[in-house]
């Protein structure tokens, strides 16, 4: 069975789960190419790499999910507008419209999640330039899952629900979302487990509002 990223459920919220995510590496290569099409670009180099494609020549066990996001060089800053009561702070959460951004294409990265464990300087050495090792930092995340194709047209479409629902929480959106496919695109679409992940300021905890 294909190992899955970990991770600690803090509360469910009606429309929503709060996790925290401990700290993990991920191997990742950036790609310019539309949403639908950016994971196809970046499968072959990261399935490489866990295959063998490293200084090593050393197999890694593959988990889920896939993670795709926009690059962190193109993720627009938040936009301030002017102070008024209350105080408000908007902006393009970038890397097309599942972020709010341009449809026709783009930089995101697509990553695989390394095993439990692997830090990374344990990670092996990619021979292929395009693929990075990276340790990302533990946050706190809110998550919405939802079963289907995972599409662009998907994944903007539960984005909105799940902003809409930190808004409604009171709870503030830290960076740019994430979006995760676990599941490989034999199995049929209808099955297929997808999620957005968007991480939250980290001072934030459950809230009484939250279901148990």
């Amino acid at each position: 069975m294909t190992e899955q990223q970990p991770y600690e459920l803090l509360q469910r919220y009606a429309d929503f789960e709060l996790r925290r995510y401990p700290e993990h590496t991920v191997a990742e290569v950036e790609v310019d190419a539309t949403f639908d099409r950016a994971g196809n670009a970046a499968f072959r180099h990261l399935f490489n790499y866990i295959s063998g494609n490293n200084m090593a020549r050393q197999s890694v066990p593959m988990t889920a999910p896939v993670l795709q996001g926009a690059a962190p060089s193109r993720e627009p800053p938040s936009q301030k507008v002017q102070m008024t009561a209350p105080v408000l702070q908007q902006g393009p959460l970038g890397g097309g419209p599942a972020g709010g951004g341009e449809p026709d294409g783009g930089a995101y990265v697509v990553s695989f999640v390394l095993p439990t464990g692997m830090t990374e300087e344990a990670a092996p050495v990619p021979a292929d330039p395009r693929v990075t090792i990276r340790a990302v930092p533990g946050s706190t995340a809110a998550v919405v899952r939802f079963t289907g194709r995972g599409t662009e047209a998907d994944f903007a479409k539960r984005n909105r629900e799940l902003q809409e629902a930190l808004t409604a929480a009171g709870l503030k959106p830290s960076g740019a979302p994430r979006f995760a496919r676990f599941d490989p695109p034999f199995k049929p679409w209808f099955l297929r487990r997808n999620e957005v992940i968007q991480d939250v300021a980290p001072d934030q905890a459950a809230r009484p509002s939250a279901e148990s």
